[in-house]
């Protein structure tokens, strides 16, 4: 039973992934926003968790206050050891560099950003226990930037520069980070996004988050001694 600690797991890719590891008895920790949130994604994954005999638990921490989380988790248990901290919390919000505010900006850089760093710093002992792995769940905008992407492609742009850092940082302790680039995803914030763009969403032309989660999935079953550091994954048609 490997243990996995997945934000954004109430949605989108995170949840997919959460139900695939969960069918493979896996024990999960899932980030949760506050404890009203924290009780309903356990209430929502506990059946799958009982049926595979793996385990979900919670940990309360808002990706939106980044210097908080290390407050919020010194008065709650942590897992022991971990064997993958996967990131796929994520906000967006489009607007020309001409309109977009300091607010939009950093509260697009504190969950898109900092708020990774930050997790991943507090839980960086517990990685190297287990020699885990660290997957970012990016974007095709991590690695370019088209007109009213700007806030949310320079925050994928920093958390690749993230992923490369630690990557160099840590390879003597055992620790493998991945970064996975999904092309537009049938997701609820793929939905938002269209809204944004004032365009039709129709789910059925973009990617499953299972296609995607599935992907992340091939990055964590690597064997040891091999190491899956960038990924694109895009619609066909």
């Amino acid at each position: 039973m490997a243990t996995h600690l997945i934000t954004g797991a109430g949605s989108g890719i995170g949840a997919a992934l959460t139900r695939a590891l969960l069918e493979r008895g896996d024990e999960l920790w899932l980030l949760a926003r506050d404890a009203g949130r924290a009780r309903q994604l356990a209430q929502e994954f506990a059946p799958a968790a009982e049926a595979a005999g793996g385990g979900v638990r919670t940990l309360v921490g808002d990706l939106a206050e980044p210097e908080r989380l290390s407050w919020a988790f010194g008065h709650q248990e942590l897992p022991g050891e971990l064997d993958s901290l996967v990131h796929s919390a994520g906000v967006c919000d489009l607007g020309d560099v001409g309109e977009l505010t300091p607010r939009v900006w950093q509260a697009t850089l504190a969950a898109n950003l900092v708020a990774p760093a930050e997790l991943t710093r507090l839980l960086l002992p517990q990685l190297r226990l287990a020699r885990g792995h660290v997957v970012f769940v990016n974007s095709g905008a991590g690695l370019r930037a088209h007109p009213q992407w700007s806030a949310y492609a320079a925050s994928k742009h920093g958390l690749k520069a993230l992923a490369d850092a630690l990557r160099g940082e840590e390879s003597g302790n055992g620790v493998r980070v991945s970064s996975v680039y999904p092309g537009r995803t049938a997701t609820p914030m793929q939905e938002k996004v269209h809204r944004q763009e004032g365009k039709a969403y129709r789910a059925e032309e973009w990617m499953s988050p299972e296609s995607v989660a599935r992907t992340v999935l091939t990055a964590l079953d690597l064997p040891r001694g091999t190491e899956l550091t960038d990924l694109s994954v895009r619609p066909t048609g």
